[in-house]
């Protein structure tokens, strides 16, 4: 049996626990009260210790350092271990001085350095870094188990009556002692409302009412919102309000830019909870907008150098550091901000050649002077380049000039010399004008990734069909040569991981770049397709205007091939948590198991691509398939 404890703070008497009880990565760690044992929601304080992971009973994440930063005062969140446990997840509990240290660097332990929040400084083993641990199951379990069942049910029959009563009083119109008019004409609307509900259920509010006192003449006390928080409009309070009564809050049938609004307004109200939920459904369920509108979540999450949206700033970082590639080729590039771009040109492992680095840049400067033509600078006057110039002096030090070749600086860069510095124009020249005069010095080439095409791993495909997928991603011509070279790297196999739905989610969600292949019962046949976003198990289509779903009659040659690729881009995958690899509405459909028919069950047709990849419409069987993430090396670096 498992045994969970309750992590006790020794100088307060309080136990650790996950901020209002959230089952979503992110959330932050606290101290709290301690529950009683028969408490239902007690398992929020409930942890286990396992081979360094400390788990908690209720979400099973872990506890995680957040974006990984070893330092002084970094906020301690709970966070998925899919894989293998990570330095920054990884503890011991040490019984002679009763700290908890992280194991990969012993200076650092758990630190309740505020009121509520836990911490990690480096260790000091002073009294509000010593912890006890007191045991939670240490008599017979299942009796536990059943008594807690019991009081569950007991405690929470009769709270969906109890909710429901609360929203009829919001909607009551006789017995509301306040009114807040939210919102500027002609859009403004006045709410009715009960302060002792709003002073309880937000800090915000309770301070605007605190200031506010209730008048003595029987008027209502009026509460003018949009003079405070002009932002918030009435039917993003509209849905507020009904959270603070009810505490009921329905997402998915939201638009995405309707849940940004909802988030901001929580922040600016003081609802951490709601705050930490709604940030947790949009990285769990609407990543392709995120990755569509990264300079919105960017700046969202960064303005002011708050610490309320730590989720989504981890959302940021990990996009910035794993892909930044992805968001200079969006649609919306030209866009995205200014301290956006310079944070990922001064990467070292941006997987670029530096001269597309310099077009991005530059086709970026241009776009914030649409009067200048786009491909001839010859005609531009003074004042056109020094325009350009003062768009694009914050990034001139990041690019590493002197790693172009000496035809790229003449014929990509030369023609907008007076847009760089002069002392740096000057070295350039010297440099490309004599070869014994090399500057190459100054920069550092960026970290490329070393990765040669080779044989995939494959039970199903041959070097060859990898190629042919490659140019097909990277939109090239069969016959032209791939500029880039490419690896399959596998990571699932239905005869090694098993056919069930839930062991592809479980190996391949939240992987992006990946190629399925699935090889046709009874045939040579190979069917597949390329998903360039992340799987995911949210029952919700996935949008992408690079996908596409193939063919090839033959599994030991590739040229006779049917390529298909997507027509209604918001339709490009679906991500049924019951089926395996989904494209399209139901053109490609890698089903999985099916017990019924003891075969691995699957279906095409053709709806959301451009073509039927088989003679047929219908059901068929795959006697194997597998999953690559598909990488690539960019030349000239």
């Amino acid at each position: 049996m498992t045994n969970y404890y309750w992590i006790v703070a020794q100088h307060s008497g309080k136990v650790i626990e996950v901020e209002g009880g959230s089952m979503n990565s992110c959330a932050k760690i606290i101290q709290y009260r301690k529950k009683s044992a028969d408490d239902p929601s007690v398992d929020t304080q409930l942890w286990f210790f396992n081979g360094g992971l400390i788990t908690n009973k209720k979400s099973g994440l872990v506890f995680d350092v957040y974006q990984e930063k070893i330092q002084n005062g970094t906020q301690i969140i709970q966070h998925g271990n899919n894989y293998e446990p990570t330095a920054h997840q990884e503890w011991d509990y040490n019984h002679e001085d009763n700290t908890i240290t992280l194991r990969s660097n012993r200076n650092f332990v758990l630190d309740v350095k505020q009121k509520r929040m836990i911490w990690f400084p480096s260790s000091y083993r002073i009294g509000h870094q010593k912890f006890t641990l007191q045991k939670w199951n240490d008599t017979s379990g299942v009796e536990n188990v059943g008594r807690l069942v019991t009081n569950i049910m007991a405690d929470n029959k009769f709270l969906p009556k109890l909710l429901q009563n609360l929203l009829e009083i919001l909607n009551d119109d006789e017995y509301y002692d306040v009114t807040i008019e939210v919102g500027n004409d002609p859009y403004a609307k006045i709410f009715r409302a009960h302060m002792v509900i709003l002073n309880y259920r937000s800090p915000c509010l309770r301070g605007i009412l605190s200031s506010n006192k209730k008048k003595n003449d029987g008027t209502l006390t009026h509460i003018s919102l949009s003079d405070i928080l002009p932002n918030i409009l009435p039917e993003t309070f509209e849905i507020i309000l009904r959270y603070i009564y009810g505490g009921k809050l329905s997402l998915k049938e939201c638009d995405t830019s309707d849940i940004i609004k909802l988030l901001i307004s929580a922040k600016e109200l003081n609802l951490q909870e709601l705050v930490t939920h709604i940030q947790s459904f949009l990285v769990e369920n609407r990543v392709n907008w995120m990755e569509q509108n990264i300079d919105l979540i960017y700046q969202t999450s960064f303005e002011n150098e708050n610490d309320s949206f730590l989720c989504l700033q981890k959302y940021c970082n990990d996009l910035i550091s794993q892909d930044p590639v992805k968001i200079l080729k969006s649609q919306s590039f030209e866009s995205i901000s200014e301290n956006l771009l310079v944070s990922i040109i001064q990467k070292d492992n941006l997987q670029m050649s530096e001269i597309e680095i310099w077009e991005h840049v530059l086709k970026w400067g241009l776009a914030k002077n649409p009067e200048l033509p786009k491909s001839d600078p010859t005609n531009y006057s003074k004042e056109d380049f020094n325009s350009l110039k003062n768009n694009l002096k914050k990034f001139i030090p990041y690019i590493r000039f002197h790693n172009l070749t000496s035809k790229e600086f003449l014929s990509r860069v030369f023609p907008y010399k007076k847009v760089l510095p002069k002392e740096l124009y000057v070295d350039l020249l010297k440099e490309y004008l004599d070869n014994d005069n090399k500057t190459s010095s100054k920069s550092n080439p960026r970290i490329v990734k070393e990765i040669n095409s080779k044989n995939p791993d494959s039970k199903i495909i041959t070097f060859k069909h990898s190629e042919t997928i490659s140019k097909w991603i990277k939109r090239v011509e069969i016959d032209d040569e791939l500029p880039n070279s490419f690896e399959f790297k596998l990571l699932f196999r239905g005869s090694r991981d098993g056919f069930y739905p839930e062991k592809f989610h479980e190996i391949c969600d939240n992987q992006s770049y990946t190629v399925t292949v699935a090889k046709v019962e009874g045939s040579n046949e190979i069917l597949g397709g390329f998903n360039s976003f992340a799987w995911k198990s949210n029952n919700i289509y996935g949008a992408s205007g690079d996908n596409f779903i193939f063919s090839f009659n033959n599994i030991n040659r590739n040229e006779n091939y049917i390529l298909s690729r997507i027509m209604d881009k918001k339709h490009a995958t679906n991500n049924k948590y019951y089926c395996g690899p989904s494209f399209g509405n139901g053109d490609l459909i890698i089903c999985g198991f099916d017990l019924q028919t003891l075969c691995n069950y699957s279906y095409n047709s053709k709806n959301s691509y451009e073509k039927l990849i088989r003679e047929t419409e219908g059901t068929f069987s795959v006697e194997e398939y597998e999953v690559f993430r598909v990488m690539f090396k960019f030349k000239g670096q």
